[in-house]
């Protein structure tokens, strides 16, 4: 094993040359993705509509492909879906990515071309795996298995006899891989597409436990469910007893900070390493490249071209949109993307701070949607995992999952205030003091909170409900949506899902 693990560590290690190109020629990069889309775009029907053969400048592109969410592409994509061809991209697509849903429909649909599969998702995979082996040489990373959670399939809803089959990105790709890499990585491809989760975590647990499991790619919430069935079954103390080796935890689609300490726990060791990555379904857009940072190198030769819009115009009709050369280092932006798998000047929801611009380095602030702002506050998810991270290593705790949502004003006269429901592993020593750090923590880091908290003019302390165990997992199968992708909202402008969660805690209570 030692021989294939320096040849395959040697393999990888060739695409640090075209990662140096785009981090010291983003510009470049970019300018050429660009002509490359709108050149495959000009014969696919959304082309046609808005002239792409006429398009002889980024300006031009700009001023004629609308700013689209997911419900504007939506038409467009259901034409796929329903199997007509070259619609937004000039190949065939097959396969589908498919995520939570908007307002108007229950999941989103995302066209996955070859392109797109090839060029961005699994060099995205490529990327993380060379940037890794290169940061760490001694790394034993090809001796061992990857532990990889998958999502699942099923069939083209709106064409179900057609060949086009649908799943979560986790799943399209596991799907794809090709034989060398299956043979790498466990459970069976059977157990890890698996659309049951119950009855998945419980075969992926006897089926792993006995192999040599090297590192894990996957959802953190997801691997610590398996994690602890693991060390029930095994009755092991840490994760380390049953994968010695084990080195290395890829993980994505949710932030790290409130999860870390959890982790610690199950694999008590400072050699253990973490690295983040951020791939969606609608492409693969950043891999953390410094072990000593956790900000996100935006990847710029992966078949996408960037757009940002910044978060003081969203919402307006006409915002100001600039291209990845005119952002600025500190300003929060909402993510647009043109891919290789059709989708034009696409919203996907995100947004992001840029801490570098040479090269390009970013960390997630949030998303358009979820962050909290009923009194001016304009609390994104970054901020409320933040606090609530340092309020969890201050007191002690082990975090497993949490949301909140405000409680506006009301006849009475009442202020509002922040309500929110936390799911621990271990609770805090003291209850009330990591209520009170998690407020003075937010207003910390976030003026416009702390000046609606100050006195309680505008906002009283927060209110903060502790969960019994498994709340926010009962929810999510009470509605159907446990396992994938399906995940409670950190922080949510409204009271629709605080709501539905409460009278589950209050059975609790009773």
């Amino acid at each position: 094993m030692e021989v294939l693990n320096s040849f395959m560590t040697w393999i990888f290690k060739n695409r640090l040359g075209q990662i140096d190109n785009f981090k010291k020629n983003p510009v470049q990069v970019q300018d050429e993705i660009f002509w490359e889309l709108v050149e495959a775009g000009r014969k696919t029907t959304f082309g046609k509509e808005f002239g792409f053969s006429s398009i002889k400048s980024y300006q031009d592109f700009a001023r004629q492909v609308p700013i689209l969410d997911y419900d504007g592409i939506k038409p467009y994509i259901d034409r796929v879906m329903a199997g007509e061809q070259y619609v937004l991209w000039n190949s065939e697509i097959e396969w589908f990515s498919k995520s939570s849903g908007t307002t108007s429909s229950r999941s989103k649909y995302i066209p996955v071309s070859e392109e797109s599969l090839q060029e961005c998702h699994y060099k995205g995979g490529k990327d993380m795996v060379s940037i890794y082996v290169n940061n760490f040489p001694d790394s034993k990373l090809f001796s061992g298995k990857s532990l990889t959670i998958g999502g699942t399939l099923e069939r083209n809803p709106l064409n179900p006899q057609g060949t086009a089959k649908a799943g979560d990105i986790s799943a399209v790709m596991m799907q794809n891989l090709p034989i060398w890499v299956q043979f790498m990585r466990t459970p069976s491809l059977e157990t890890a597409l698996m659309s049951e989760w119950e009855t998945k975590i419980e075969k992926m647990a006897r089926e792993t436990m006995d192999e040599n499991v090297v590192s894990i790619a996957g959802v953190p919430t997801w691997t610590v469910v398996l994690m602890k069935r693991i060390l029930e079954i095994k009755g092991a103390k840490h994760i380390l007893e049953v994968w010695p080796n084990l080195e290395v935890f890829f993980h994505g689609a949710v932030a790290f900070g409130p999860y870390r300490s959890l982790f610690k726990e199950l694999i008590p060791s400072e050699k253990m390493r973490y690295m983040e990555t951020y791939n969606a379904s609608e492409g693969f857009f950043g891999i953390q490249d410094r072990p000593e940072s956790d900000e996100l190198l935006l990847l710029l030769d992966y078949g996408i071209f960037y757009e940002f819009i910044p978060m003081d115009e969203w919402g307006e009709e006409d915002p100001t949109v600039v291209p990845l050369q005119d952002v600025e280092v500190g300003k929060n932006y909402a993510i647009l993307i043109s891919t290789n798998g059709g989708l034009w000047r696409y919203k996907i929801g995100d947004t992001v701070k840029f801490s570098s611009t040479t090269p390009y380095r970013f960390r997630i602030s949030g998303r358009t949607k979820h962050f909290i702002n009923a009194f001016g506050e304009e609390v994104i998810v970054e901020n409320a995992e933040k606090a609530i991270a340092f309020a969890a290593e201050q007191t002690q705790a082990t975090i497993v999952n949490f949301t909140a949502a405000p409680v506006y004003f009301d006849q009475s006269g009442s202020k509002g205030a922040h309500e929110w429901i936390v799911e621990f592993k271990t609770h805090p020593i003291d209850e009330e003091k990591f209520k009170e750090l998690l407020d003075t923590q937010l207003r910390e880091i976030n003026s416009d909170y702390d000046a609606k908290r100050y006195k309680g003019l505008a906002l009283s302390e927060p209110i903060v409900h502790i969960a019994q165990e498994g709340l926010f997992e009962s929810w999510l199968r009470k509605k159907g949506k446990l396992g994938g992708q399906n995940k409670v909202p950190r922080l949510a402008n409204n009271r629709e899902y605080l709501d539905e969660l409460l009278p589950l805690l209050k059975e609790k209570e009773a």
